[in-house]
């Protein structure tokens, strides 16, 4: 069972305190603007090191305050304790595990493997075409690690060669053509093998709560069916384009994820509740995928995302929850939460950030 117990000071108006965690399910029922998210982004965070909500750190803290820290205490795979600490001070965040410095949040990956579900997946659905890819990278970094590594390496290329149109500097451009290329081939080689196993469990698990058949992800990749040499070709072709819009219109970063059913855009035509539902179980096939790959049991994340639910879907998607090592829910108060927990489920009530046992 990873989290035993967080230590909380100065996070978002939270109760400087110590919330006991040792429960395979944990409730944290509560009106909205009561802390339920916060508590749960304190828990990310302490998984892998960044909030969900926020890019500044800085807005993590108390009104009032002028730093933060979050203290984890969890056991691993072997069943020994560890302990992770994520705190911010003087403008700096500084991440330790069992007290070692943490110098690169890929270094979290492997800690507490956790899969959030939460309102803005949404975007996954019916947002722009980078939340789709956001969501198929993230499920990839979950388990592989250097996947992560060829990213940054491309973002990294990415950004230098979108600078040296803008300057340009076109005699540099072969050179970072060879470069986007290799590492842009191996992102969209590990993308289309993750989507083609992955739609073997989405569509299923898609069909089993909305009843809906024949939903799957389709990949339309920017460099579709070309070689090393046909890509480096395509981009001397494409190049008075590039020029002319100074970034680069091809590649990875540009490719495209659609919703399909029976060879047809699902989303245009797909109702409010549908759309909700295809975020959902995304993130429930990412759980279920990540745990196939890895024979991990994931930690779950769930943030008020059975609201728009009627209650016959409602059951269904708790019932088709893959197997976890903890799952932390928050509820509002009039949902029917007591029909989900079980004999040793923990219910917090959560009020003004402080939190009371039921």
């Amino acid at each position: 069972m990873p989290f035993l117990s967080l230590s909380l000071h100065n996070v978002r108006n939270l109760q400087n305190a110590t919330i006991d965690l040792l429960s395979k399910e944990v409730y944290f029922v509560g009106e909205n603007g009561q802390g339920k998210s916060n508590l749960l982004e304190s828990l990310y965070l302490s998984a892998y090191g960044s909030s969900f909500r926020t890019r500044a750190d800085a807005e993590i803290v108390t009104k009032g305050a002028q730093d933060y820290s979050i203290r984890s205490f969890f056991k691993d795979a072997l069943g020994l304790s560890n302990t992770v600490t994520v705190s911010f001070s003087e403008s700096r965040k500084k991440i330790t595990k069992n007290g070692k410095k943490v110098l690169d949040r890929k270094e979290m990956i492997n800690t507490i493997p956790c899969v959030l579900f939460c309102h803005e997946d949404l975007d996954f659905a019916v947002g722009e075409p980078e939340r789709r890819r956001f969501f198929i990278d993230q499920s990839l970094s979950m388990y592989d690690v250097l996947y992560i590594d060829v990213l940054r390496r491309y973002k990294k290329i990415l950004k230098s060669r979108n600078l040296i149109l803008k300057e340009k500097k076109y005699e540099l451009l072969s050179v970072y053509n060879e470069n986007l290329v290799k590492e842009g081939i191996e992102i969209q080689r590990k993308r289309m093998e993750m989507i083609y196993q992955f739609n073997r469990l989405f569509t299923r698990i898609y069909e089993e709560v909305s009843g809906i058949e024949n939903v799957s992800i389709s990949y339309d990749r920017s460099w579709r069916d070309m070689d090393y040499d046909e890509i480096i070709a395509f981009l001397d072709e494409k190049q008075d384009m590039d020029k002319k819009l100074c970034t680069t219109m091809s590649g990875p970063h540009r490719d495209r994820i659609r919703f399909i059913k029976d060879k047809q855009n699902f989303i245009p035509t797909a109702s409010t509740g549908q759309k909700r539902l295809i975020s959902i179980v995304l993130r429930i096939s990412q759980a279920v995928y990540f745990t196939k790959i890895t024979g991990k049991k994931p930690v779950l994340l769930m943030d008020d995302v059975l609201l728009e639910m009627d209650p016959e879907k409602r059951r269904r998607i708790m019932n088709l929850l893959p197997e976890y090592d903890q799952l932390f829910c928050t509820f509002l108060p009039g949902e029917p939460y007591e029909k989900y927990k079980h004999s040793g489920t923990r219910v917090y009530l959560i009020e003004k950030g402080s939190w009371n046992e039921q």
